[in-house]
């Protein structure tokens, strides 16, 4: 490093400027010396950045370990390497990872390094787990690593090259000739197995030469070709298949083709549906041709019924999902509705007699009351259990609707009743088979419009046959069918396939709901019977009802014991009490109502509190339990809803059972079942209430159930 410059000694008579440009002669040699050493500085520095990067980057497992074999420094390859999970040693010392049977190897290979400079040794196994291990040879170089003050330090830098690869091709080569020896005994025994699965292939197997002259001809081709081997061998293959000699062609394409469907010969000359498939073969000899045929007769028609099973199957499905979205939807809605028509019925109570108000009330409750006869609608074909059936008569039911479609059919309409005489009784419950006929008779007057038509039911004893009962899904036992046709204008096919579907209908924005058909759809699946539909564009719509005829068991079937046993909400209005009912004097019964929606809450507060009672509402079920929990003797009802958001109301139930077991309890739902009934029933519920349900009904059940219970 070159030397500051020193300034040479002045005489004490030297003039000051000649001092100042010594001085500044002095700071510009300085300035040059301190830019050679930033740059010497910069180079050094860029040469340890490419050794490191160089380091850091290249693909083998590079360290840098001292003489006590620990690891100073080891790239991202290494580290991949050795530890490539957290859960593994780390990466701290390098002989821990060596075999035991490889460490002495390992160590003489470090001590030759440090004599010589360098060493290698090959196949030594790295340990890293359990079950990982690396085999690679180790390459040993020794460096000293200069220090600012004392000797150098002795290190090594090791590389390890992963010789997994090349061992395994090792492995092959050796096992190379113990195959060689093998395979050609494979062979001569594929040679016969290819003979028997040739022989005895389900296939229709023909080898041709390069002329199409037939060589080879299996048992089952002649059995399909009606023509025995001796005299197919020989023959050219159009005697058997036209089109597939054409396709050969194909040969100098490819290797493997599929023709598909073509038509074959037998050698009688009949024809046959076959799938032809080819494999083209090129060798010394020439070429080979090998021809799989196989007889689609049975093939088609299997696909046929499959695809008409499939549609029936596709149908069925989309039923059942959108029943369970309806259902799932009407238990919202029927909580919207019980919250209208109850406030409704509250506000009727407030309004004077003759005030306009009133007359909007009694219109909100008209359309409320509609809503709510929707949701059953919706409930109806979105049932999926089956309904309390018994044996009935279907022509009482057919004259009973007839009576009521004769005051609402148009003039120009015609309806035609032809019923067999002496018609069995069915197994079907009255109100929902009226509510279909009622249904599928709406759409024929909607159908035919304002033109002249008529409209005819008709019923039958039939037993149909097994292509209708598997179309159908029908048991193979006997029915009674209610047909009803029109002439109207007939549906198209893409009409046909949608017409059970709830809210699809043809009709204008407003005069259609579009659950007609798909409540009549519901009301047949639940019945074990089924509906067909016959309709083409300008020769109307027919559609027949089957329902099961009902055997000498099941005439006298009565509703299940879950339905007699659980009392449901009374369905005629009862008097307003004038004070609260039963207890003593000044005391006023305590009834806990608990519904996950706030507005039904409200309501029934506001309902039974006019009504003379105490009333402690709850949304969350837990803190009902809670409030129950803490003061049992307190409450003289309770009032629970069954579907809510997590909990259910039977859990509810069984909670207030265990804790205070006298205690009446009564559970409501939109959507009460037989499930629901059998549930309620085992854990005590004394009756079912049916939402939205009118306000005089919820308070029948509730005095019912208070009085019932009241030890006065």
């Amino acid at each position: 490093m070159p030397r500051p410059p020193v300034p040479h000694s002045r005489t004490p008579g030297a003039s000051a400027e000649g001092l100042v440009a010594e001085l500044r002669a002095y700071q510009a040699e300085l300035e040059n010396q301190n830019k050679v050493l930033r740059y010497s500085q910069a180079v050094a520095e860029s040469a340890y950045e490419r050794f490191e990067t160089l380091f850091a980057s290249v693909p083998l497992a590079l360290m840098v370990v001292d003489d006590h074999d620990m690891v100073v420094q080891a790239n991202s390859m290494a580290h991949r390497s050795f530890q490539p999970t957290e859960r593994d040693r780390p990466l701290t010392a390098l002989m821990p990872f060596v075999c035991p049977q490889d460490a002495a190897r390992v160590r003489e290979a470090f001590a030759q390094a440090h004599d010589l400079g360098h060493s290698e040794v090959k196949e030594v196994v790295f340990t890293i787990s359990s079950a990982t291990r690396i085999t690679g040879g180790l390459h040993i170089a020794h460096i000293d690593a200069p220090q600012t003050s004392g000797p150098p330090l002795s290190q090594f830098l090791c590389a390890v090259i992963d010789q997994g690869p090349l061992l395994a091709e090792r492995q092959a080569l050796q096992h190379s000739a113990e195959t060689l020896q093998q395979r050609n005994e494979q062979i001569r025994a594929s040679e016969k197995r290819l003979e028997a699965v040739i022989n005895s292939a389900l296939d229709a197997i023909i080898c041709v030469d390069q002329h199409q002259r037939i060589t080879v001809f299996n048992p089952t081709a002649a059995a399909l070709f009606q023509c025995s081997a001796s005299d197919a061998l020989g023959s050219t293959l159009d005697r058997f298949l036209p089109d597939a000699a054409q396709a050969l062609a194909f040969a100098q394409l490819t290797t493997q083709a599929l023709l598909g469907e073509m038509t074959a010969l037998t050698a009688s000359g009949k024809e046959l549906a076959v799938e032809v498939s080819v494999s083209f073969e090129r060798h010394a000899d020439g070429e080979t041709t090998t021809v799989f045929a196989r007889d689609l007769t049975g093939r088609k028609k299997a696909e046929a019924h499959r695809n008409e099973l499939e549609a029936q199957l596709r149908e069925s499905h989309k039923m059942q999902a959108v029943g369970t979205m309806a259902g799932g939807i009407a238990h919202d809605f029927n909580n919207i509705l019980g919250a209208i028509l109850g406030n409704v019925e509250l506000a009727k109570a407030d309004c004077a007699a003759g005030s306009p108000v009133l007359e909007s009330l009694l219109e909100i409750d008209k359309a409320g009351r509609r809503a709510r006869d929707l949701v059953r609608q919706i409930l109806t074909f979105s049932r999926n259990e089956p309904p309390q059936r018994s044996a009935v008569s279907l022509a009482e039911v057919v004259h009973d609707t007839e009576r009521l479609l004769r005051v609402t059919l148009p003039p120009a309409i015609e309806l035609h009743m032809q019923l067999q005489a002496g018609l069995p009784p069915v197994l079907a419950d009255a109100t929902q088979v009226e509510q279909a006929l009622l249904n599928l008779c709406t759409n024929a007057v909607h159908a035919i419009g304002t033109e002249r038509g008529s409209i005819h039911v008709e019923a039958a004893t039939v037993q149909p046959d097994q292509r209708l009962t598997e179309r159908l899904g029908l048991a193979p036992i006997d029915y009674v069918a209610l047909t009803v046709r029109d002439t109207g204008p007939g549906m198209d096919a893409a009409t046909l396939e949608r017409i059970f579907e709830p809210f699809f209908t043809t009709k204008p924005v407003g005069q259609g709901t579009g659950l007609g058909l798909a409540v009549v759809h519901g009301v047949m699946r639940t019945h074990e019977g089924g509906v067909d539909v016959q309709s083409a564009p300008g020769q109307g719509s027919r559609f027949t009802l089957y329902f099961p005829v009902a055997t000498g068991a099941t005439a006298g079937a009565q509703p299940s014991p879950a339905a007699q046993a659980v009392p449901l909400a009374a369905t005629t209005s009862a008097p307003e009490p004038a004070e609260p009912p039963g207890g003593a004097p000044g005391k006023k019964h305590h009834v806990m109502y608990v519904d996950d929606d706030q507005a039904l809450v409200f309501l029934v507060q506001r309902l039974l509190r006019r009504r003379g009672y105490e009333v402690s509402g709850y949304t969350d079920p837990h803190e009902a339990t809670a409030a129950l929990r803490a003061d049992p003797q307190a409450y003289d009802l309770l009032v629970t809803d069954y579907n809510m958001p997590g909990f259910c109301g039977v859990d509810l139930v069984r909670e207030a059972r265990l804790i205070r077991p006298d205690l009446p309890v009564a559970l409501a739902s939109g959507y009460v079942t037989a499930e629901i009934e059998q549930a309620a029933l085992a854990e005590g519920a004394q009756a079912l209430i049916h939402k939205p349900n009118d306000v005089e009904e919820l308070c029948a059940t509730v005095q019912r159930l208070i009085v019932g219970h009241d030890p006065a």
